[in-house]
């Protein structure tokens, strides 16, 4: 079985930049058909697709966090990471990883348990 597991800072200062790191274990982030991806939910509010990453290692972006977010990988760890630069209070939300098969959609076959990310100073 595939899992998720997010690592990361809970707490991020204003204007930094937020570092998230997937690990995965039980498949290979190789593996063919599916998306790797970042997703995040704010208090109060639904999921947002924030960008994947493919499993030819491909990158792509929601069009509203692009400027702001990048999403590589390192295939000798199994692990893929999330950067969100110049980050806001409204950047404060419980993210996720997860591997999915349809571009652009939230919903995952498998998502680690999140991981609550607080901007403030």
């Amino acid at each position: 079985q595939v899992q998720l597991q997010e690592s990361g800072p809970g707490l991020v200062e204003p204007s930094q930049t937020l570092s998230l790191t997937c690990t995965v274990s039980g498949g290979s982030i190789r593996s063919n058909y599916y998306y790797w991806m970042w997703i995040r939910q704010p208090p109060g509010k639904g999921l947002e697709w924030m960008g994947a990453i493919t499993s030819e290692g491909v990158s792509y972006y929601s069009p509203s966090l692009k400027s702001r977010t990048s999403i590589y990988r390192d295939t000798s760890k199994n692990q893929f990471t999330l950067h969100l630069s110049s980050v806001t209070p409204e950047d404060t939300a419980v993210y996720y990883c997860g591997r999915g098969r349809v571009f652009g959609s939230t919903t995952s076959d498998y998502r680690g348990q999140g991981t609550q990310v607080t901007v403030s100073s």
